[in-house]
Order: structure tokens, then sequence, then C-alpha cells
């Protein structure tokens, strides 16, 4: 049975709140379906998590829905409005331009996550596009946001990724698929946006309340609700930033159609995880000016908040002048919120779990030698874990700087500085091996895998995501041998300049 039919059995137990709200906050359609889908990978650990069946996700029946040529039993189809800021520029009208909402499902934890299908066709947001996705994106997204879940950091996630049996045109034939991501939802600033830029404050009240009950229901008994629901957003974006930071990872599209107010990560674009250390460093293609260089993202996350609280100041106060105060006073406190974390977090980095106001400054020092040094930011803090129980272990640090002595210079004075801490070294280097990973989604590492998911070869797809779903650990291949060159920056002709968006 083709878009539209019905299963005999659910897939799964939906429960479609969103679809509950009133029709104008989205269009319903179904996915439009696709010539001859193939599973390229189920992701198992998710689906049970969410309370499915693996088994019955591999079924032909279910590799149709994860293409978009079954609806399944009690799904409610929609693709979602939304508004945005992209790189300032404000567009009163976006939405799902490729991606279709199947609804949502509570997972093991009692919470409510979406199924959405990313690349399920044109919708009436598609602007004109084809509403499809290629491959080489899909793969992307799967292998980065599940590294992001295994590293703990907040994420969308990929559930299923599927191949169309059909081309889509970008600047060449590519073929096409389709990824299943999770989230706890879709909602994003610009759906706020959406709502405020039509000065429909029925509209902002309504998504408002839904959201309080979704995802901060301890808004919800509050003095001021709309004032404790901006304040919770801020808190978790500015938490979210600073886990960002402390892994290298550039987004490279920080729109504000690209920020939940769930506090996940979402839309893997153009992102990256950084080689070198260089604050500056953009790779997206379309960020011409580096507006989403690394060093400028809680910055950028600042300027996106003040855009959401600017959609509430209906809801926080009927007075205008007390709703600004209001609003001026939440947004001051993402700076805080943000170097709060970043700092305890950069101080696990370096093993110092009881922070001292001198800390900063040793911190600073060493990213500035690490830039100067043209030093990997992820094998640089890996290689301090070692250093910190033994010191003939600075060697094999030093060797990522340009010139060595730019570390050695250094790691005396954080050495001290671990000392005071009066810790056991081998407890100190398994707490600092918990926060400091040794394998990343290396840009150069995604090409290949992509390059090779064209020739329909997915062992290194297979490969890569089995490396970062446990990116803390030293592993071993089968044969005993080290994992080493998925921990190794790229050689000077792997090295990957620029990411593409895809769409």
């Amino acid at each position: 049975m083709k878009s539209g039919g019905m299963m005999s059995a659910p897939l799964f137990p939906f429960d479609n709140s969103y679809a509950r709200l009133p029709e104008h906050f989205y269009a319903r359609l179904s996915p439009t379906s696709v010539k001859e889908p193939r599973l390229i990978k189920l992701n198992e650990s998710l689906a049970r998590e969410l309370g499915l069946d693996p088994e019955k996700l591999t079924t032909p029946e279910a590799i149709e829905v994860f293409a978009g040529n079954r609806v399944p039993e009690g799904a409610a189809p929609l693709a979602q409005a939304y508004a945005g800021h992209q790189f300032a520029g404000f567009v009163p009208q976006l939405g799902d331009g490729r991606a279709i909402l199947l609804g949502e499902v509570i997972d093991k934890n009692g919470s409510p996550r979406d199924i959405q299908l990313k690349g399920a066709g044109p919708t009436p947001f598609s602007r004109r596009g084809d509403g499809r996705a290629a491959l080489g994106p899909v793969i992307r997204e799967y292998i980065v946001s599940e590294a992001m879940a295994a590293l703990g950091i907040p994420t969308t996630r990929a559930l299923a990724a599927v191949t169309t049996g059909e081309w889509v045109m970008r600047e060449e034939p590519l073929p096409g698929a389709v990824l299943t991501r999770v989230a706890a939802s879709h909602i994003r600033v610009g759906t706020f946006q959406f709502f405020a830029a039509r000065s429909d404050v029925a509209g902002l009240k309504a998504l408002a309340d839904y959201v309080i009950v979704r995802h901060y229901p301890e808004a919800k008994d509050a003095v001021k609700p709309y004032r404790a629901l901006l304040d919770g957003v801020i808190r978790r974006q500015a938490q979210l930033i600073a886990r960002w930071m402390l892994v290298g990872f550039i987004h490279g599209v920080m729109n504000t159609d690209n920020m939940t107010v769930s506090g996940e990560t979402i839309d893997y674009g153009p992102c990256a995880f950084m080689d070198a250390f260089h604050p500056e460093t953009v790779y997206s293609a379309i960020d011409q000016r580096g507006r989403y260089a690394y060093e400028n993202q809680p910055g950028i996350a600042a300027w996106n908040l003040a855009r959401f609280a600017e959609t509430l100041l209906p809801l926080l106060d009927p007075d205008r002048d007390t709703a600004i105060k209001d609003a001026e006073d939440a947004l001051a406190a993402f700076g805080l919120h943000f170097e709060t974390a970043y700092a305890k977090g950069f101080c696990a980095k370096l093993g110092l779990l009881k922070p001292r106001a001198t800390d900063e400054a040793l911190a600073q020092d060493l990213l500035e030698r690490m830039d100067a040094g043209n030093a990997d930011f992820t094998l640089t803090f890996r290689g301090l874990c070692d250093a910190t129980a033994d010191a003939a272990h600075d060697d094999d640090v030093a060797r990522l700087f340009a010139d060595s002595s730019a570390f050695h210079n250094w790691a005396p004075r954080w050495r001290a500085r671990l000392a005071e801490e009066g810790g056991d070294a081998d407890a100190c280097r398994a707490s600092m091996r918990s926060v400091n990973p040794a394998y990343i989604p290396r840009n150069h590492l995604v090409a290949e895998v992509i390059a090779a998911a064209t020739l329909n070869d997915y062992q290194p797809f297979e490969r890569l995501n089995a490396v970062l779903a446990h990116p803390y650990d030293d592993q071993r291949g089968d044969d005993q041998t080290g994992f080493e060159r998925y921990m190794l920056p790229p050689e000077a002709h792997e090295v990957v300049h620029q990411t593409f968006c895809g769409t």
C-alpha cells in the first residue's frame, strides 16, 4: 500500500499532541513515495530506548515507512510552520520544506519524542525545493548526531537511514536518501517567530503553553510562567553551547530556525569538529563572513535568544516596558550560565575539580599556545590525560605543537596546579578521560565514509559509527590492533576545508 495507506499492525504507539494544536501551526500531508527503498542502517539501541521492537523495524513494511511509502497506523503526518533569521536576515515563513513529522511516541523514560522523516518530499513550505535529501547529508547527519549523543551532548538522534533508488539534482545528480530523525521536539525559536511576525498572540500563547507542558513543566506553577519559560530556554542553550565548545564542535549555520527550545542540537548541515585549534575556524561553505565561526557561537546564541525573548514580550507582561525589562533581565543571565558551564567543563578537561580563580588564565594560556602551535584540539586534551599520571608523556603532547617548547613551558604550571588538588593521579586520569574524547567524527573520515557510500559500500560507515559509539574508550579491533586512524588528524592531502549544507 503506497503513501496514505495504513499498515495492518502498528509499528509506533503514536501520541500526536502537536497535531492537536491549531491547524495554522502546520500543513497536513503525507510523504511522497520513492521508487526503491533500501535500509542502510537501523539504530537498534535507540529503537529500544523508544520502546520499539528493532526486529519489526527491519521488515519490508517498516522500510517503506522510513522511506515515506507508507503512513503507519496512528500517524498524523504534517510539516511544521516556522520563520527565522538566516544570517541575520529575517524570513517570515520557512517551515519544513523537506521534513514530515509522522508523530510522537513516549519513550521508556516517559518523555515524548518526535519521529520525523527528513527528505520525504515537497511540502507547502518547500519554496521551490524538491523536498528530497541526498545520501551524503543523510550519512553526515546520522554519523554526527549519533556521535554527539555518545559524547553526552543533547541532540536530535538518527533512528534509520534508507536509500530511495532515485536521484536528486544538486550541482550534479546524487543518490537520494531519507533520514528518520528523533527529537524531544522540533519546536524552534523560529516557530515562535512565525506567530510573532503575524502578531498572532493567541498562537504564541498556545505554543508557549504547549512548550511549557512538554519541556518546562516546572514553569507552569511559576508566578510568571512565560518568564520561567524564557529563563529555562536561555539556561539550556547556554549550557549546550558550552558543551559544543568543549569538544571543538562548530554548528555552521546557527540561524534562529536551527535553535530548538528544548535545548537539543539540531540540523547537522555544514557542521564540523575542529582538527587544529583556531578559534576563528569556519567550515561552512555558506558562511562567507564567519558569522558562525567557533569563537562566535556563544554570542550568536545570545543574539538568537534575544530574538526569542522578543517573541514573548506580549506574554511576559501587559505593560510593554515591564515586559522588556523582564526580557533584558532574563537575557543578562546567559553569560553567567555559559561561563559557569564552560569554566567547569574546561577545568574538568584539565583535571581540576576544585576550581580556583587562576584556572581561567591557565586554560586561556594553553589555548593561545595551541592556536599559535597548530595543535590538534582533541588529541591535546586526550594526551593530557596520560600526562596527568606520568610526566614522561609530556613529550607525546608536545609533539602536537609546531614548537614543542610551547607546551613544555606551560606544563610545569599545570602540573603544579594539579598537585594543589591533592588527589590520586590515576583517579584524576580516569576522570579526565571521561570528558576528553579519543574519537570524534573528523571531517576527513566523514568524507571518506560518504564517498564509499555513494559507491554502495557501507562498511566504512558501519566501522566509523561503531568507533564513535564509545568516544571516551581506548578501542581495539578484532585483531587487537588500535584504531589509531580514527584518532589521528588528517594528513595534508586529507584536510577538509569546507563543509556543505546539502539542501
